[in-house]
């Protein structure tokens, strides 16, 4: 998905554009543009590990920084990605006339075009509409297809290539070369939209991470040495006139038959993109309806094809509507100051998790590098995009406004999520916020990401009382106020329950390692169990034991659910030995974020009944 979704204009339409604005050195623009893209790459992966869900960018973006951003940069991201797909569908049924006109001398009106522009677009909605793994076997068999017949090109057009039209090299300057770099840009950014549909990948911690960073390599390797072999085979009036220019370059060595065969590779590429695109663009709005940006009728799923069957309509017929109005230029760079716009705000987004200390916020690969690399690359955006010129910069302002308007009119009175910023403000202004709602729901996240299957201990966790103590403390103050909460909770005697405590602290002490306590008692009654939870930043005195106690688990169970007694020691032992367990256990934020450090513990389950 990723590498269809790169290749695809920018190879097969762009370097004849970009070969007018830097030279011979456009070789050397697509290769700083496909090193741009790596940190937000790598940035990407993270937040899609920690949040697999569908939405990419939209779901990070609207999580951190707060609704009003999400849902520019959901609208964004959606009208980029559409649009790009129907540029791919436009630039096929170009292709294709060229070649028909070429080849076989057959005359296209252009209303046959637009109708085979919309055939194409249907085509494409039925098929993402049936099943994401009908798409993806699609999709493998396109790329395969499309990288062997590039693979063919650089081979044989390398040793055919002449120094001589490499001449004047850095003629253009190194601030054309950056510059065309930012226009070239939007070539690789099909690399993070495949993070939109997170939510359908198996084992997204591995397979997403590895999958993005082959695809880059792969392509970004193709890219640079396709249009190396291009510069060098066609003159270079020629080919800054050509919008086609990988199949140029390849009539140049192979006649018919070469112009032939890549106009072939071409049309796949430019299937892949519309395909991949597609897919991808559709969960924007699934996603934003599921938050409430959009009306919820956008985020139903088919009971058939178990796909978002109405969104994907909708983005099919903006495709649509949007193939007969497409200027190349302009949305091109459009599409790039968009992407750049989304690129900051996703390493943004990085830094926003990471400072927040959201102790759910568990990803499965970390970008590296933190956060020099991500801080560097937002400064280099930010410089692309001041040279995109006044047009795509208009358009990106005109998103803006029409996302804070329909914030405004719709979305204010409907949403009350907090974001990971306030997080920060808290930890930041010491007040009490109680944004408790996003790590809860990162919570949720990652046991459905890891097939967390949850037990009873979860489930007792889940419903138990914290408490989260603060000074110095000593044991018996401790244990009558757990005595008066557990009483209420078993429907006992707080006195009884209380010398229960002393009795079994006289009998042996239940400090099992300096800091950490598992007070436990046995009830009367029957059926009964219950834990409680105990945070001492400052320490409680237990007689007998040297350090404080700073973590304890309280357990109170009636004899007949002894057998249960030992399996939640066994699992508090396991929880106990996690790494960094009794830092992120004092450093918790709440007793909220104590729960699901609990709730979030790799511990093996004890699924039997």
């Amino acid at each position: 998905m990723a590498s269809g979704a790169m290749i695809s204009s920018g190879l097969f339409v762009l370097p004849g554009i970009a070969y007018a604005k830097a030279g011979p050195a456009v070789i050397l623009s697509y290769l700083f543009a496909s090193i741009l893209i790596v940190p937000s790459a790598l940035s990407q992966a993270e937040l899609a590990t920690a949040m697999p869900r569908a939405g990419g960018t939209y779901f990070y973006v609207e999580r951190s920084l707060g609704s009003i951003w999400g849902l520019f940069g959901g609208l964004a991201n959606w009208f980029s990605v559409a649009l790009k797909s129907a540029f791919a569908i436009v630039g096929m049924a170009a292709l294709i006339e060229v070649v028909l006109h070429e080849v076989f001398g057959v005359q296209i009106v252009q209303w046959h075009l637009k109708v085979f522009g919309v055939v194409c677009c249907l085509g494409f909605m039925a098929v993402n509409i049936v099943s994401v793994k009908h798409t993806s076997k699609f999709q493998i068999w396109l790329v395969g297809i499309l990288l062997a017949l590039l693979g063919f090109f650089v081979a044989l057009g390398g040793g055919q290539t002449q120094a001589v039209l490499f001449k004047g090299f850095l003629d253009k300057g190194w601030f054309a070369i950056f510059a065309t770099a930012g226009l070239v840009f939007v070539s690789f950014g099909g690399l993070t939209h495949v993070a939109s549909i997170t939510e359908e990948v198996k084992n997204p911690g591995r397979n997403l991470p590895l999958g993005m960073i082959l695809a880059w390599a792969v392509v970004a390797f193709f890219y640079v040495a396709a249009i190396a072999v291009t510069v060098g085979l066609v003159e270079g009036e020629e080919l800054s006139q050509s919008l086609m220019p990988i199949s140029l370059a390849a009539g140049k060595y192979l006649g018919a038959a070469g112009f032939a065969l890549l106009s072939l590779a071409a049309i796949a590429a430019f299937i892949t993109t519309a395909n991949g695109g597609l897919l991808a663009a559709s969960r924007y709005p699934m996603a934003m309806s599921r938050d409430q940006l959009f009306p919820s009728v956008l985020g139903r799923i088919s009971e058939r094809f178990a796909t978002p069957h109405l969104s994907i309509l909708l983005t099919g017929a903006f495709m649509i509507s949007a193939i007969a109005f497409l200027d190349l230029e302009v949305l091109v760079k459009t599409a790039s100051t968009l992407m750049l716009i989304l690129f900051i705000l996703v390493n943004i987004s990085v830094i926003i998790m990471r400072e927040s200390r959201i102790q759910s916020y568990r990803p499965k690969f970390k970008s590296p590098l933190y956060p020099y690399i991500h801080i560097l690359v937002i400064l280099a955006y930010g410089a692309l995009i001041v040279d995109m010129g006044w047009v795509p910069l208009s358009i990106t302002a005109g998103f803006i406004v029409l996302s804070a308007a329909w914030y405004g009119f719709y979305v204010r009175r409907r949403v009350s999520r907090a974001s990971a910023v306030m997080h920060i403000v808290e930890r930041v202004t010491a007040r009490e916020l109680k944004t408790v709602t996003l790590e809860n729901e990162l919570r949720d996240i990652l046991l459905e990401r890891d097939d967390v299957i949850e037990d009873r201990f979860d489930r007792l966790i889940r419903d138990c009382h914290i408490l989260d103590l603060k000074g110095k403390k000593d044991a018996e103050e401790v244990f009558q106020d757990v005595s008066k909460i557990l009483a209420e909770r078993l429907q006992s005697n707080e006195y009884v329950l209380f010398e229960k405590f002393l009795h079994r602290e006289a009998e042996g002490g239940t400090v099992v390692q300096p800091g950490f306590a598992i007070p436990h008692i046995i009830v009367d009654g029957e059926h009964q169990f219950d834990v409680l939870l105990v945070r001492a930043r400052d320490g409680i005195t237990f007689r007998g034991a040297s350090d404080p106690v700073r973590i304890m688990f309280v357990l109170a169970g009636s004899r007949d659910e002894r057998n249960y007694h030992l399996r939640a020691l066994m699992a508090i032992a396991q929880i106990a030995q996690e790494k960094d367990f009794e830092q992120r256990w004092l450093t918790a934020r709440d007793t909220e974020t104590l729960r699901n450090l609990v709730l979030l513990s790799t511990r093996k389950r004890d699924t039997n009944p």
